[in-house]
């Protein structure tokens, strides 16, 4: 069988963009870790749903009854594409895996002793929302940016009283790394604690299932967002079971959650209706959809497959650019899967000119700082408290010319062997560029001296 062919399914994979010779290139891609570009199945099932467009629940007329029928499909199969059981769980769409965890936060109730353990190697959004909370506990990270399974069951034995949740991500945004999910679901259960995995990383590039209700392996809750899945127009998942959010109000009360108001009590709505409010974002519950018939058409293997063999061809090609360091796991192990997010840095090159570089000279998109994930950065570049401090002190006064941080390419379904192949070109030649590039101080951005160009002629 041969290889599938991703690159026709995209949009956008053919657009050039001017660089600082004066030419065009074809822009490449290497930021899908930040968010994805559309399918061209996604984009299409949009144009059919257009004209059919109406409100939702409660209305009678054809096209309102087409709409309520798409939108409440769209949760039957964003429980479908993680495997879990709508008798036990329920799907809660929400704008993105961020709102999606600031929600379950506020759902949980919390003491203020309570901990949440989350590791070392988080996403804010699944590290700053439980804060606001409880008291927020670290898993501890290696060097490499591994968590520390010892650590983990160590904390959990000592704090198991205290420990309502743990949190952690199935796929770090920085290193690709993925953490034993199911595993620690199962130590965690081993103390009655359940476990919530912020899926935004990991299910655009790898298969999460939920497992058989309250099983000693299964994930009890999860959150994960269609930008991420090349259908980026503003939904994001909350999975959990359904007796949680069956308890209490809903956070955001308003139109849609309730089945009967007077002015002395409320019923509210089933779910998930009851953590709903509003009128919802039903081009998003389709664009959501339609991207999940697609992961379930290609299927995971052939998804898999691919991306493993971008991240090894990568990785390998990388290691030999002596002026290169890599962060987490610098080679490839075919024993132990990881997913195509490489963060590095250019030795005696700032990471904000480097990602100037690519971008104006060689139209290739990355991303350059520390990817909404300080603490992990911190570990991983060996930075002391008090260098940090120092940084700190920068940031208040508008002095970002030297806050640390790292390049990251993440790829994508429709990224090549030929895309990566010419940023690492580029990379191999860095230090022989031709700009004279500026910095802006304050916001620790690079660009070249004299060069413009007018977005309103894209």
């Amino acid at each position: 069988m041969g290889k599938y062919d991703f690159g026709k399914d995209f949009c956008g994979t053919e657009i050039e963009v001017p660089v600082l010779s004066g030419q065009k290139r074809r822009y490449i891609n290497l930021d899908n870790a930040a968010s994805t570009p559309c399918l061209k199945p996604v984009w299409e099932a949009l144009e059919h749903f257009r004209d059919y467009y109406s409100s939702v629940h409660r209305g009678t007329g054809f096209k309102s009854l087409v709409s309520t029928e798409q939108y409440d499909r769209a949760h039957e199969k964003a429980l479908e594409f993680i495997a879990a059981d709508p008798d036990y769980f329920t799907a809660i769409f929400v704008k993105n895996t961020s709102e999606a965890i600031n929600k379950l936060a506020r759902r949980i109730s919390f003491k203020k002793s309570d901990i949440v353990l989350v590791s070392g190697m988080e996403h804010h959004s699944n590290d700053l929302p439980w804060r606001n909370r409880c008291r927020v506990m670290f898993i501890e990270i290696d060097d490499e940016g591994r968590l520390l399974l010892d650590d983990y069951a160590k904390k959990l034995i000592e704090y198991k009283d205290k420990i309502k949740l743990v949190a952690v991500t199935g796929a770090s945004n920085v290193t690709g790394i993925l953490p034993p999910i199911h595993k620690m679901a199962a130590m965690a259960h081993a103390y009655k604690i359940p476990i919530m995995v912020d899926a935004a990383q990991l299910v655009p590039h790898r298969q999460l299932e939920m497992g058989r209700p309250e099983g000693d392996e299964s994930i009890d809750f999860a959150a994960y967002s269609a930008h991420k899945m090349y259908a980026p127009f503003g939904t994001g998942v909350l999975v959990g079971p359904r007796r949680v959010f069956l308890q209490g109000s809903p956070d955001y009360p308003g139109g849609g959650t309730v089945n009967y108001v007077t002015r002395d009590e409320v019923q509210w709505a089933h779910l998930p209706d009851k953590d709903e409010a509003g009128s919802p974002n039903v081009f998003g519950a389709v664009a959501l959809a339609a991207a999940i018939d697609y992961f379930q058409k290609v299927g995971y293997q052939i998804i898999a497959a691919h991306e493993r063999e971008l991240t090894k061809f990568a990785l390998e090609r990388l290691r030999s650019i002596s002026h290169v360091q890599i962060y987490g796991q610098a080679k490839w192990d075919d024993n132990e899967d990881r997913l195509g997010v490489i963060a590095f840095n250019v030795k005696d090159m700032y990471h904000a000119k480097v990602a100037a570089i690519l971008s104006y000279e060689y139209g290739i998109g990355v991303r350059n700082g520390c990817f909404c994930a300080h603490p992990y950065l911190l570990k991983l570049l060996k930075i002391s408290r008090e260098e940090s401090d120092r940084y700190h002190e920068q940031i208040n006064q508008s002095y970002r010319a030297q806050i640390p941080g790292m390049v990251r390419v993440s790829f994508g379904l429709y990224n090549t062997a030929e895309d990566i192949d010419i940023c690492l070109k580029a990379l191999d030649n860095i230090h022989n560029h031709s700009g004279k590039y500026i910095l802006n101080e304050r916001t620790g951005v690079y660009a070249p001296r004299g060069f413009k160009f007018s977005y309103t002629d894209v």
